[in-house]
């Protein structure tokens, strides 16, 4: 959901050459999304058909930008990277995986996930000049 909202976020703001992709630590490659996340990101009227998951691996890392984690304790995991960040830097909180919950666990995940891109934007992207390249 980090990734669509993201995306949609930048693209309404019109901030161009900056970029999103997910991955997860723990994530299983695969071909589709979870269903309760397609359930949310469709009730925010999101488009998430190209959207893969994937398992994120360290050259991602090392050719982003920034690399932002759920929580804290993802980015101890990755506390070797210069560029990694968590949500609890940026948006003052962690934002815990719905995984395995209900829909309204999703929900609260969408939620937190659209203020904390808010955050992103505002602190790493916002003042971007025309011509950048930064990724997330």
């Amino acid at each position: 959901m980090a990734e669509i909202i993201f995306r949609a976020e930048i693209k309404k703001r019109k901030i161009k050459y900056v970029d999103a992709a997910s991955a997860g630590i723990f994530a299983q490659n695969s071909t589709a999304i979870n269903p309760l996340s397609a359930a949310c990101l469709r009730e925010m009227g999101l488009d998430f058909s190209k959207f893969k998951p994937r398992q994120l691996k360290h050259k991602m890392i090392e050719s982003s930008y920034l690399t932002v984690c759920m929580t804290e304790e993802q980015k101890e995991l990755l506390n070797c990277f210069e560029n990694v960040r968590s949500m609890r830097e940026i948006a003052g909180f962690d934002i815990p995986d719905p995984y395995g919950r209900g829909e309204e666990a999703y929900r609260y995940t969408a939620r937190a996930l659209c203020v904390a891109v808010d955050a992103i934007i505002r602190r790493y992207f916002a003042d971007a000049p025309a011509g950048s390249t930064k990724k997330k």
